[in-house]
């Protein structure tokens, strides 16, 4: 009996099919060891030893796959086809070899690129062993993570209170999100002009002209300043003879993208589709998985995390095959296209992502898939063909024209296009950001001197705007671009940007919250090397020659760690208020920006004379009065409006006046408070208050909403049985709807405005389901269907008072932050209670209760119990053996002191 490694058990389970008898497939369910997270899980000191936990969900299934392996006749790794997956193959050979499970049995290595029948049995054919230099690729940047983070995070605490953490790429990608957030801050304005003419031919056919030059100059976009300079213009074209001066018209071919890498998709699908980066990859490695089709279980792209464009001979002739069928010889270049990675060094699986049958069209496979996979799986179908097919062919039209009153001319330009041969436009016409109107401008036939009539002429004022905010597609493509990270880890370092708290996402694009950008500000001033782009793309080429075996992964280590260790020590004896200082001078801008009346921003509104400064206490960071204890003036750091426009209508404390309450003639106010912003009625000692949901945008805050808000709880109606009120509001779990005791949440703050009373009964009784006052169990929001291995009842998707999660018998599982329950599938589902019943093997117990309940139980479980056993290995992985010392934690100094002895 053979033994195969695979990371998931849906891979597990579609490549045991393919190999039938003789074969065991077992799942590691991804990584099964870590770095610990506290001091001195990497000792630079001991020549970079690192010691290695292996977590509670792993060591169970590490225990059976080394129960496997005892009696096994061959253990094959087949982990996925890049660093990570060598890695994770590494790491379970390491724990089978400390656990004697490998005697003289052979181990090998096997990749492919995609979960296809032939691809996994042409990769048992051609087995390897561990790629040590990708192994040392990834001991390099788990390394540079871990002392980048548990290094620095802790100065930050101390120096900064309120600041969560600091990493090497994460902290890289925050300065580029606060970097272009400052650019919007301090943008100014600046008015323009444009004049348009409406022209038409002697034949009737009209078109546009732009102004481009005036008095023997050109004028660019920006080049009319005034109202009068352009009015001038517009009377001048009143009344000239307008004519045609030249027509310039040359072919102009457009080429089709290249193929799919992790990054253009992720850009694609949010462009395209809306998705999220997290969500995009959850969707591919489904895809990459395999679905059922037609009785058998199939991948149907292959691997998603990848630099690379190539496409491999197998899928070139799929693609010809398949242009050829659905478009004709017209659409086929005479020879395949070839595309090269514009990546420095190009991610360790090479193929780009495409699918692995180009038989199999979206039309044809969607009604086996969900809508998000479809679209997906359309979306990757279509670039990879229209890569393979014949550029499109566009005639490009120019028309100078010429407008002559007396002595004074005006030049104007019409521009167009006339696509003269689609090709892969015919199949995937994909929208570019920066493309002008006039590039798909059809222009009438003219021929030069021909005179052209006025229609009318048309004069607009404009004001040129500030640089867009990020969006998740625009971050991902500015890091690859720079060569920040690498594009398989890019959704990962979104998400812990949003986790921190350091961004939100308002309608999709990226805010840099303040406790974010006071971060960003500490780091540029005593870190900025660290936080530069250059250096942080350098240290990437670095690590990249490991992977590529042409550097050793410790010196690496040691030039980064000299320089770092000794920029962490000259911040020790730095004092608190030399760090406020610093980031109160970088942030002045954003903390007090200019007032409307030009008065001086950083006057106390209180007590006039004192001066406003940035200062630090128990919850972070807020601005005072230099004047404290006197005066006692405080407000939230943050004094500009989330929509960038520096807190428009607020007063000098942060306080904006929404209008007045039409009941009682008090002012209703936005205001910024330690705790978030609120709306207030009125003044005085205790005035009604209101926060806002999390949810609700300050800058979007309106009178109406205001009362809304502060009108809560809201009486939604009588219950129809008991004829008690059933009231809505808003608490510190989230919206809800409330009856005689009994607390039903709801899904939206919205919904606490809008909700019926047929809707809240119904919630109430789904509430009360449960047979305990208020703490029934929630109904389902979706059936997932029957576990396929445990049955016991469908696995369902509930909303919990803490939040949505995944519920199957007496366990449930929590779904990770930014989770939506409609994105959740059966796979996602099994994972989660996997790990969960892992973590916390449940009692017998009445109800379903929740799997998190037996906590004493969880801490004794042999499971935990493995989870200490930690490794220190010592030696590159590309020495060969490696020496490691196995401890438990309860006889840890006796091994250390062995250690040394040795």
């Amino acid at each position: 009996m053979n033994v195969v490694i695979v990371e998931s058990p849906a891979k597990a389970k579609t490549i045991n099919k393919y190999l039938g008898p003789g074969f065991t497939v077992l799942a590691s369910y991804g990584h099964v060891r870590d770095l610990p997270a506290k001091d001195g899980s990497v000792r630079p000191d001991d020549d970079f030893a690192m010691d290695w936990e292996v977590d509670g969900k792993s060591a169970k299934r590490l225990a059976e796959i080394a129960q496997a392996v005892k009696t096994a006749d061959k253990l094959i790794l087949a982990t996925d086809p890049d660093r990570e997956g060598e890695a994770i193959s590494w790491h379970v050979l390491q724990v089978l070899r400390e656990k004697r499970a490998l005697k003289s049995q052979p181990v090998e290595r096997v990749v492919f690129n995609a979960i296809t029948k032939q691809s996994v049995l042409e990769a048992m054919k051609k087995p390897r062993e561990i790629d040590a230099a990708l192994v040392d690729a990834y001991l390099a940047r788990r390394a540079l993570d871990y002392l980048v983070g548990f290094t620095l995070s802790p100065v930050l605490w101390r120096k900064l209170p309120g600041a969560r953490s600091a990493g090497r790429v994460q902290s890289v990608a925050l300065r580029l999100v606060c970097d272009r957030e400052h650019e919007i801050e301090v943008f100014r304005p600046q008015e323009y002009w444009s004049i348009i003419a409406r022209l038409a031919t002697p034949r009737g056919e009209e078109f546009d002209a732009r102004v481009v030059g005036f008095e023997g100059r050109k004028l660019g976009r920006l080049d009319v300043k005034t109202g009068g300079e352009a009015t001038r213009i517009r009377d001048i074209l009143q009344h000239a003879a307008i004519s045609v001066a030249s027509v310039d018209q040359k072919p102009v071919k457009r080429h089709p993208f290249p193929p799919f890498t992790t990054s253009t998709l992720q850009q694609s699908a949010s462009y395209a589709l809306g998705m999220s980066a997290a969500r995009t990859m959850q969707v591919a490695q489904r895809l990459y998985e395999g679905v059922e089709i037609g009785g058998e279980t199939v991948g149907l792209i292959t691997y998603m995390r990848t630099d690379g464009v190539d496409i491999a001979p197998e899928g070139i002739a799929g693609i010809r095959k398949a242009i050829s069928e659905d478009f004709g010889a017209d659409y086929l270049p005479e020879v395949p296209r070839k595309y090269t990675a514009k990546a420095k060094n190009a991610q360790e699986a090479h193929e780009a992502i495409r699918p692995t049958d180009l038989a199999r069209r979206p039309k044809d496979v969607a009604k086996y898939l969900e809508p998000e996979q479809a679209r997906l799986y359309e979306l990757i179908w279509k670039r990879t063909v229209a890569s393979q097919m014949e550029s499109a062919v566009l005639d490009r039209t120019t028309v100078e024209i010429t407008a002559l009153a007396g002595p004074e001319r005006v030049d104007l330009r019409a521009t167009g296009s006339v696509v003269r041969f689609d090709g892969f436009l015919a199949l995937h016409a994909e929208g570019r950001d920066d493309e002008e109107d006039e590039e798909t401008r059809r222009l009438p036939a003219v021929t030069r001197g021909e005179l052209l009539a006025r229609r009318k002429v048309t004069v607009d004022q404009h004001f040129t705007e500030p640089p867009p905010r990020f969006t998740e597609a625009t971050l991902v493509k500015k890091m690859e671009e720079l060569g920040i990270g690498r594009p398989s880890t890019y959704a990962a370092t979104l998400q812990v940007l949003r986790d921190r708290e350091y961004v939100t996402l308002d309608k999709r694009r990226l805010i840099p919250e303040d406790k974010g950008r006071l971060v960003i500000a500490f780091l540029e001033s005593f870190f900025r090397r660290y936080v530069e782009y250059d250096f942080t793309a350098d240290l990437e080429e670095s690590l990249d020659k490991i992977s590529a075996d042409e550097a050793s992964w410790k010196e690496v280590l040691r030039a980064f760690w000299a320089e770092f260790s000794a920029a962490i020590e000259q911040t020790r004896e730095l004092r608190v208020a030399d760090v406020l200082d610093a980031i109160d001078a970088l942030l002045g801008a954003h903390i007090f920006p200019e007032k409307a009346d030009g008065g001086d921003p950083r006057a106390c509104p209180s007590c006039g004379s004192g001066r406003l400064s940035l200062k630090l206490g128990k919850f972070g960071a807020f601005i005072g009065c230099s004047n404290y204890p006197e005066c006692r003036f405080t407000r939230q750091m943050q004094a500009a409006g989330a929509d960038g426009e520096g807190g428009e209508g607020a007063d000098g404390d942060g306080t904006r006046l929404l209008g007045t309450d039409p009941e009682t003639g008090l002012e209703v106010t936005l205001r910024a408070g330690r705790f978030g912003p609120y709306v207030q009625l009125g003044e005085g000692d205790k005035p009604k208050r209101s926060s806002l949901p999390k949810t609700w945008s300050p800058a979007a805050m309106d009178l109406g909403k205001a009362l809304a808000l502060l009108s809560l709880p809201r009486e939604v109606g009588p219950h129809p049985e008991t004829g008690k009120p059933i009231t809505a509001g808003l608490g510190r779990f989230g919206p809800f709807v409330l009856h005689d005791g009994t607390y039903a949440n709801l899904p939206s703050p919205d919904e606490v405005f809008e909700i019926g009373i047929n809707r809240a009964v119904a919630l109430i009784a789904e509430k009360q389901a449960g047979g305990r006052r208020g703490r029934g169990t929630p109904a389902a929001l979706k059936d997932l269907g029957e576990h396929p291995s445990l049955g016991a009842g469908s696995i369902t998707v509930r909303d919990g008072r803490f939040g949505p999660y995944v519920n199957h018998g007496k366990i449930n599982a929590t779904l990770p932050k930014g989770m939506s329950p409609d994105t959740v599938t059966l796979d996602v589902a099994m994972a989660l209670l996997a790990e969960k019943a892992a973590k916390s093997p449940v009692k017998p117990t009445r109800g379903a209760a929740r799997a998190s309940a037996p906590k004493a139980a969880a801490t004794k479980a042999p499971a935990t119990k493995a989870a200490a056993s930690k490794t220190s290995t010592a030696k590159t992985a590309s020495g060969g053996a490696k020496t490691e010392a196995k401890t438990t934690a309860a006889a840890k100094k006796p091994a250390r002191a062995a250690k040394k002895k040795a």
